[in-house]
């Protein structure tokens, strides 16, 4: 397994949701980036999708086995802050709802960041907790 270049797989796609993000359906380019987008998650899902189902699939069985487990391309977020020194960071608000039974009534969502590659389990509005981490 290529772990670099699952990272930068990860990054690559973060970057390209960042890009579109900013991007109004109007723009002329929207539509052309939206369709690259696509290409590199299916990129994703066919070279490391196996990979990353397993890992999704420790994760919830420690943590919210009662939740499906869905494609790897539903637990990346729709925007990454990126600071200076090239590290990613989510909101609170980002990531796929999972149902963990040690926190009943909060708020809990799944999201994986690259670089490094790990797995934030978001916990309300006040917590952020690494579940997994490719270091």
């Amino acid at each position: 397994m290529d772990f670099k270049k699952l990272d930068l797989a990860v990054q690559t796609i973060a970057l390209r949701r960042n890009e579109l993000k900013k991007l109004d359906y109007n723009n002329p380019k929207y539509d052309d980036l939206e369709e690259q987008l696509h290409d590199l998650e299916d990129s994703l899902v066919d070279e490391f999708g196996d990979y990353l189902e397993g890992i999704f699939q420790e994760i919830h069985d420690k943590y919210c086995p009662d939740t499906d487990i869905l494609l790897p391309i539903a637990y990346l977020a729709k925007t990454y802050t990126i600071n200076g020194s090239n590290e990613f960071s989510v909101s609170s608000s980002e990531g796929v709802y999972v149902e963990v039974d040690s926190l009943s009534g909060k708020e809990t969502k799944l999201v994986m960041l690259p670089n490094p590659l790990r797995g934030l389990m978001n916990v309300g509005k006040e917590k952020q907790q690494l579940v997994w981490s490719l270091k």
